[in-house]
């Protein structure tokens, strides 16, 4: 007898529960993506792929973390160049993301592995995309696969 076992379900088994937060038009600065609230969690992969082709003004992109309570905003990874990328174009953090030399790796357009090897582990705050500059135009999806480590924890979409 054999179980059918669907891919979702597998992937939520393997990496935990998936939110989805497209951009609209990227923007210069800091653009909040992802809120985590009531406890600690472990991102276990983030995946990012371009909807709308970005500009032609030169801009760089990473992804910075906000905690709520006590410290500063720190970087989950170095910036890299995305300007004029491509639809489908792909973005992820390569290396182990917990040294934040981590560089936020532009794959090949259907070629990237969103999972960590390390994943990481936050408390309540925001994930935003950070652009060193406007691109004027383009816009990208963002995927975060995660695990809540406490009660309650949870991720979604920031607003």
């Amino acid at each position: 007898m054999s179980v059918l076992n669907p891919g979702g379900a597998f992937l939520k088994a393997q990496f935990g529960f998936k939110v989805t937060k497209a951009t609209g038009v990227v923007i210069n600065g800091e653009d909040p993506l992802f809120t985590i609230a009531g406890g600690k969690v472990l991102v276990t992969g983030i995946l990012g792929f371009v909807t709308v082709v970005i500009g032609s003004t030169v801009s760089n992109l990473k992804l910075v973390f906000d905690p709520t309570a006590t410290g500063a905003d720190f970087d989950l990874c170095t910036a890299t160049a995305i300007t004029s990328d491509a639809v489908e174009q792909q973005y992820t953090i390569a290396g182990t993301v917990e040294s934040v030399g981590a560089l936020l790796v532009a794959g090949a357009v259907g070629q990237c592995n969103p999972f960590f090897t390390d994943p990481l582990s936050l408390t309540p705050g925001q994930i935003h995309q950070n652009l060193s500059a406007d691109p004027v135009g383009g816009e990208i999806t963002w995927n975060l696969w995660y695990l809540p480590l406490d009660d309650g924890a949870s991720v979604s979409a920031a607003a």
